[in-house]
């Protein structure tokens, strides 16, 4: 058993955080945070998941180590925090993976390869990366029970899932619909409107668009319409920006109270006569360039296709109710709907129509647009979807499900609609959209075609832009529980606040219904089984009750066999789950009877793999099969999570929504939201862009535990981090080292002394005021970073313990204590000196633990490990410190802070000058506001004039005269606050008295007239400074003003000159490797000034650098030369 505090020669962080990382292994510490607590309340986490497909990145480190320090935090404050670590096996981001690997497409399967070979490629491929991800959460210390995590493709976790959605379709809330759905061709499946709303979907594109005419039919309508009033061919003007969906469109919709005109001009391609009907407000916006208003017959006549400004004339006015009814030319005319046909190509009215832009008719194709099929159905009789029969008799869209125009469609068959749906380097030059324009040119049926710069959704996953389209879909109907789901939320702990109230409860306040559906292969099935007609369904909610609807299948003829004959129901061993596989390959071949007899068949969806990881806090402990009681009481509603912002739209979402359906109940209580990690220009981080950072290269170089203090105290965990690597460098060097260098003082002289806390603590009233004071300032911290932790705030956490460690403990105590460790007897006041820098060691320990838990565990170790004063084998097995209110002396604090503040505005003006603090001064003056001040300053003057090296404190009355105020506006707290004010409230600030400049000061605010108002201004409004007056420097900060006489007399000089000889000797003495205990001998060489000065301070010099003799020679032999300011000498020591 040592008894000596480790010593070190150098910081190495990642060498700690490997042998830290060794310990904990070798002594099952984290299973003993867990184990320790047995009994104790409980904190609940869930993990949201990661997919185990692709590799961790920089921003995976930022947001683990959020969701480390809260359970480290917890289980210090005595509970039992469990963690099981999860993996998102399913969905979108596998399934493309592994057919880019295998070189195929949707297509493919069931052709090229079974589904069942498949589904195999995408488990073996899911978890590919399980060692690289559970090596990152090794190294970079986030404890997480990763030997039994829940993984979302083993059956009894797919089980649950089945057990929460047929409990949400008992409910009413499932239902199947036909309806126009975001849908990615590239994954060949619909999406979620959730999905829909992922940060980053939504980018801006330019686009072709078309203005198109739609010829007006000459029928009976017409004659009875305005428009019969003039000769000649009248046109719909409607603009799109999606020209693939022109030869869809069945319909054309205007505002029923929407002005519209007829107006007369050229067609500015074929230069033809045209009759074209607009809005009346988007006239300026349609006839602009190329236009001009005519003013009279001859600018038509006189017209030619030379001319560079076309004429048009209003002929007319009337309301959009006017022109319903009016049949139109379809401006594609190559298909018909196959379904009434008859009914197509009307004009209908529809509320949404706006004239902000376009021209107020809007192009309608109910195939493609939610708002167009709505409009559609309400119209009588109903405007019928562009639908055609494809090659099996079943009605289709023009489009297919890759994003290709269907062969009906002549010489655009086959080619797909976006360009972005080829494969690289295969895009034609022109795309659809610039062939369907330029076919409109050239048939006088496009008014305008123009590029536009718009905002269009893309898949989450491809990358690729949706189409909307009609898909056959089951859906969650959120609309009937979104009101219930808006009040639960308020009851819930969002930081920051605003994504809770903004982001999520706007979200949630207009949700729309679920589309579960998938139309893929590797995910959790959709449990409901359906007859061929439709009228008859079941949905199966556990392994056993589809068994006793197969022997149902078996005993009617329906099934030869049960496929899971050999699993035992109410066996919940791993062994009889293993026996069963629930997806998509297996259970698509299980047909059951329905009660009146028929075949069922399940239907044919996958659900949406959000559902997935929203049903983990029930599936992930298998219930209700297992654990019912357990997940009911306690685990179905988490204390914390944490993840990205984006999961706003995700998982954040589905939890709440299932939680919501499922028990009523909110998921979670408190949610930390995740910023992104940007690089330090503050662009998002991509491979692509070569500023990716690799998070096992920043880990080795830095160690974690630098890592994770920089990402925490650089910026709120919601707010986008600027990751620069110069900024952990920083971190390591003045926080960590400056702990470090703490920690070895203290392990050098108490080694030197054999301190090892054997004494009983001395009584904190009979410790001297600066042991009171940091002790003081200990407790208010405990106080405060609790209060931290416990309102989810790491980043304020951090920086108050980086603040005490490098201001109150490291800049304050150790250099102001540092003689009572080197100097005296090992006696009263060196122990307690001892015993207080120990306790503030150990309490920064526990403290910082949970952000920096190498570190702090070493740090923790080397203490307790010698002095034994606490049971706990590692700071994570250790209570979080206690504030001891008897220990906080407010007065005694706020009396160092005026020290420390008048130390600190001192030595920035020693900095400005130039002057090295080892250069004594002789004074500094300070005016003082009332006696309470003088009083503090008094009290604290020894100190003050030890730290910044002078002679003398002067206090002089404020209104003395001697220093002259100057006062003038804070632009950038009053601009936003008074406006156009500005300019009088500065006149009144600039005019302001050296009385009024006292009196904001002593009294914390002033109110002036303002433009006859009475406005109050406090000191934040203004800038206060001091003039320099002649031989002094002057500085101020909030009410304090210091003054430095910065005159160096003959004898100042000298003194100055030895103190720099003691650094100098006392730096040698180090690189001689000599103990701080060794008495030597120093020679000095003559320069003409160095003699002098150590003549004049010759104790003062051996006292400090326990010299035993000391000669000033004319010639020095063998030593160093030294140089500082005008002296040039030679040094010389040796061990006495």
């Amino acid at each position: 058993m040592s008894t000596k505090f480790p010593e070190y020669k150098g910081l190495d962080l990642p060498k700690v955080a490997e042998e830290i990382l060794a310990y904990w292994k070798e002594n099952d510490i984290f299973e003993k945070s867990i184990s320790t607590r047995e009994g104790s309340e409980p904190y609940i986490f869930f993990e949201g998941p990661p997919s185990a497909n692709g590799m961790p990145g920089i921003h995976h480190v930022m947001a683990r180590a959020i969701k480390d320090i809260f359970c480290r935090f917890q289980t210090q404050k005595g509970k039992q925090v469990k963690r099981k670590a999860g993996w998102d096996t399913h969905g979108l981001p596998v399934e493309l993976g592994v057919e880019k690997e295998l070189g195929i497409t949707k297509e493919d399967i069931g052709t090229k390869i079974s589904v069942s070979e498949y589904n195999e490629a995408c488990k073996n491929a899911v978890m590919r990366y399980t060692d690289v991800w559970n090596n990152l959460t090794e190294q970079m210390g986030y404890w997480v029970d990763m030997e039994d995590p829940y993984i979302t493709y083993k059956p009894k976790y797919m089980e649950t899932v089945w057990w929460l959605l047929k409990n949400i379709y008992n409910q009413g809330l499932i239902y199947k619909g036909y309806t126009i759905q975001p849908y990615s061709p590239k994954a060949g499946t619909g999406l979620s409107s959730h999905e829909l709303n992922q940060p980053g979907t939504y980018q801006d594109v330019t686009d072709t668009t078309v203005t198109a005419q739609f010829k007006v039919v000459e029928d009976e309508t017409y004659k009875a319409s305005p428009l019969a009033a003039f000769d000649g061919s009248k046109y719909l003007m409607a603009w799109t920006t999606t020209p693939w969906t022109l030869p869809s469109n069945t319909a054309l919709t205007v505002g029923k109270k929407i002005d519209y005109v007829l107006v007369k001009t050229f067609n500015q391609y074929t230069f033809e006569p045209i009759q074209v009907v607009c809005a009346k407000a988007l006239v300026g916006k349609q006839f602009t360039k190329k236009f001009f208003a005519a003013e009279n017959e001859e600018d038509f006549a006189n017209f030619s296709e030379a001319d560079k400004k076309i004429p048009y004339q209003i002929l007319s006015e009337f309301k959009g109710s006017e022109l319903l009814e009016l049949r139109y030319e379809p401006v594609i005319d190559y298909v018909q709907p196959h379904d009434n046909p008859q009914d197509a190509y009307r004009v209908i009215a529809g509320d949404f129509v706006t004239t902000e832009d376009g021209t107020g008719i809007v192009h309608t194709s109910p195939t493609f647009g939610a708002d167009d099929a709505m409009v559609a159905k309400q119209a009588e009789p109903q405007i019928p979807p562009m639908l055609v029969k494809d090659e099996n008799g079943n009605l289709v869209p023009l489009v297919d499900l890759q994003g290709r125009f269907r062969p009906e469609l002549k010489e655009f068959g086959g080619k797909y609609v976006k360009n972005e749906y080829y494969d690289e380097g295969e895009a034609p030059e022109k795309s659809v959209d610039v062939e369907i324009a330029i076919k409109l040119k050239e048939e006088n049926k496009a008014f305008k075609v123009e590029k536009y710069v718009h905002s269009y959704p893309n898949c989450w996953r491809t990358d690729k832009p949706i189409l909307y389209y009609p898909l056959d879909s089951w859906f969650i109907k959120v609309t009937d529980v979104r009101d219930r789901m808006h009040e639960l939320n308020l009851g819930i702990n969002w930081k920051p606040k605003a994504t809770g109230e903004g982001r999520f409860g706007n979200w949630l306040a207009n949700a729309n219904d679920w589309n579960l559906s998938r139309s893929r292969y590797w995910g959790i099935p959709l449990p409901i089984w359906r007859t061929e007609d439709g009228k008859e369904e079941i949905i199966i909610g556990s392994v056993s009750e589809l068994k006793e609807k197969i022997a149902e299948a078996v005993e009617a003829g329906v099934m030869d066999s049960d496929p899971f004959a050999d699993f035992v129901p109410g066996d919940m061993s791993e062994a009889n789950y293993d026996l069963i596989d629930l997806h998509k390959n297996v259970v698509d071949e299980i047909k059951l009877v329905s009660p009146s007899g028929k075949p069922m068949r399940r239907e044919a969806d996958l659900i949406d793999v959000w559902f997935d990881s929203g049903s983990m806090p029930y599936a992930q402990w298998h219930y209700p099969f297992e654990n019912k009681e357990m997940v009911e009481e306690t685990w179905r509603k988490a204390d914390f999570i944490a993840e990205g912002v984006d999961q706003t739209r995700g998982w954040f979402y589905t939890l709440h929504a299932i939680a919501t359906m499922t028990f009523d109940d909110v998921a979670y209580k408190n949610v930390v939201s995740n910023g992104l990690v940007l690089d330090k220009n503050g662009q998002k981080m991509s491979k692509r862009l070569g500023n990716a950072v690799d998070p096992f290269t920043t880990l080795n170089t830095f160690g974690p535990d630098a890592t994770r203090w920089y990402m925490i105290s650089n910026a709120n965990p919601w707010d986008n981090l600027k990751f620069d690597l110069d900024g952990i460098t920083e971190i390591q060097r003045k926080f960590f080292g400056t702990l470090y260098n703490t920690y070895s003082f203290f392990s050098l002289y108490a080694n030197l002394d054999n301190f090892t806390y054997a004494e009983a603590d001395i009584e904190w009233k009979d410790r001297p005021e600066i042991d009171r004071w940091i002790l003081s300032e200990l407790h208010t911290l405990i106080a405060q970073v609790e209060k931290f932790y416990s309102d989810y705030e790491p980043t304020k956490a951090t920086r108050a313990i980086s603040d005490f460690v490098q201001e109150n403990l490291s800049n304050w105590f150790v250099r102001l204590s540092r003689r009572r460790y080197w100097k005296g007897e090992y006696a009263h006041d060196k122990i307690s000196a001892y015993q207080t820098l120990y306790q503030c060691l150990v309490t920064v320990a526990k403290l910082g633990a949970p952000v920096a838990p190498f570190f702090m565990d070493r740090l923790y170790k080397d203490l307790n490990g010698l002095t034994n004063k606490e049971a706990a084998e590692s700071v994570h097995l250790s209570d979080f410190p206690e504030s001891n209110t008897a220990f906080i002396d407010t007065t005694l604090e706020h009396k160092m802070q005026k020290a420390q503040t008048i130390s600190s505005l001192t030595l920035s003006l020693r900095a400005k000058e130039k002057i090295k603090v080892r250069q004594p001064l002789q004074r500094i003056m300070i005016p003082v506001l009332d006696e309470a001040q003088r009083e503090e300053i008094i009290a604290v003057q020894d100190l003050i004039k030890s730290e910044v090296n002078v002679k003398e404190i002067e206090l002089i009355d404020d209104a003395s005269g001697i220093l002259v105020k100057n006062i003038k506006p804070n632009f950038k707290v009053l601009g936003p606050r008074f406006g156009r004010d500005m300019k009088v409230v500065a006149n009144a600030i600039n005019a302001m008295s050296a009385q009024d400049i006292s009196t904001i000061e002593n009294e914390g605010e002033i109110t002036v007239d303002i433009n006859g108002k009475s406005v109050t201004l406090a000191p934040e409004d203004v800038e206060i400074t001091s003039q320099d007056i002649e031989g002094w420097l002057v500085a101020s900060s909030g009410s304090l003003t210091v003054a430095l006489d910065v005159t160096l007399t003959d004898e100042l000089k000298k003194e100055g000159i030895a103190r720099e000889l003691v650094n100098r000797i006392q730096n040698l003495r180090k690189d001689s490797g000599f103990e701080v205990t060794d008495k030597i001998e120093v020679q000095l060489q003559r320069d003409g000034k160095v003699e002098q000065a150590v003549n004049d301070n010759l104790e003062y010099i051996k006292r400090e650098t326990l010299t035993a003799k000391l000669d000033v020679a004319e010639q020095v032999t063998n030593g160093i030369a030294i140089a500082f300011d005008d002296v040039e000498t030679k040094l010389a020591i040796k061990k006495q």
